[in-house]
């Protein structure tokens, strides 16, 4: 059985992402799902949450063959094949194979592999291309039996996105309260109908060839990326942005996420908000730099990492909120977690 994949994904940035990915990847590690972590946004901000410079910088300047996702899949760009990736265990049940700024080289590759997969022959290159990220976050998951494949990427509907979404199974979707989250939206819902259909395409005309019977070992993504929610972002009041301006933007995404995403007319459902918001994310202000510089999630932090009085009530109350989120997005998923 294939681990799932799950990706955080939103086409505007700013909302979140990196950091609830961080945060519900610790999480679901507490609660005993072995987890693995790819950083897929050649920004690599969210192996710079789990690593320090130094560490960074030696992987980067070694460039070993699978220490990144880049080194991984880029000997398909020439004569080789996919590297076995080599993880770094951040805790127990958890594991990440770090981003790589180069991996933005590798966009060009897969643009060129997207249209000799529909071809008449010779089509075992271009889908082992296309298919690259699956092949090896599944090699990561055999390693460490994990249950879990979290992803993430940067804000663009590029090829490199295109093609983590034909890996990805379920998709939930970070949003701020604005017009510019909304707009993205409206265009991530298409666009993944869209991939969706075309990649279902280049599996039956993969089954068709004579090539797949001769490879019938060769496995490749079923594309579902199946929405399960979004998460709004909690506004913090500015004497310049009336709280009345994110509330006109928070009831709207609900309508916005049935049409856009679902592909649903919002008259048909009178349980918009309740049905498809899996929660709304707090700030927990001054949390989040205490947890950065303690390289540890915001639930962690001791009394030893300053978090005393109003602070250690705001770490308990983040450990409840994330765990009840990962036990909500693991619901959604299909995997069951006990809730001690």
């Amino acid at each position: 059985m294939k681990a799932s994949v799950l990706t955080f994904f939103n086409n505007k940035g700013g909302v979140g992402k990196t950091s609830m990915i961080y945060h519900l990847a610790w999480m679901f590690a507490s609660l005993q799902k072995r987890v693995v972590i790819f950083d897929l946004d050649p920004q690599s901000n969210l192996t710079a949450a789990f690593l320090d410079e130094s560490e960074i910088e030696s992987v980067w300047n070694h460039q070993d063959e699978g220490s990144t996702i880049y080194n991984c899949v880029n000997p398909l760009a020439s004569v080789g094949d996919i590297a076995e990736p080599e993880l770094k265990n951040i805790t127990t049940n958890l594991y990440l194979l770090p981003g790589d700024i180069r991996l933005s080289d590798y966009e060009g590759v897969l643009s060129e592999a997207w249209p000799g997969s529909m071809g008449d022959s010779n089509l075992y290159r271009p889908m082992r291309i296309l298919s690259s990220f699956w092949q090896v976050m599944q090699m990561a998951a055999d390693q460490e039996e994990a249950e879990i494949i979290l992803i993430d990427i940067g804000p663009n509907l590029g090829a490199i996105n295109r093609s983590v979404l034909i890996a990805t199974d379920y998709v939930v979707i970070p949003m701020g309260a604005d017009l510019f989250s909304l707009q993205g939206l409206k265009n991530l819902g298409p666009t993944l109908r869209k991939w969706k259909n075309q990649w279902e395409k280049r599996l039956d005309n993969w089954k068709e060839s004579e090539e797949a019977s001769l490879r019938t070992s060769f496995q490749l993504p079923q594309g579902k990326m199946q929405p399960i929610g979004y998460l709004c972002q909690q506004h913090s009041v500015r004497l310049d942005r009336p709280v009345k301006a994110y509330d006109k933007w928070v009831q709207r995404i609900p309508e916005v996420y049935c049409e856009f995403v679902l592909n649903q007319d919002p008259k048909d459902n009178k349980h918009l908000k309740e049905e498809h918001c899996l929660a709304t994310v707090k700030h927990y202000r001054s949390l989040i730099p205490m947890a950065q510089e303690h390289r540890k999630p915001i639930f962690n932090l001791t009394s030893a990492d300053g978090a005393i009085g109003s602070h250690a009530n705001a770490v308990q109350d983040a450990k409840q909120d994330f765990k009840q989120l990962a036990i909500e997005i693991a619901a959604e998923m299909g995997i069951g977690i006990e809730d001690e």
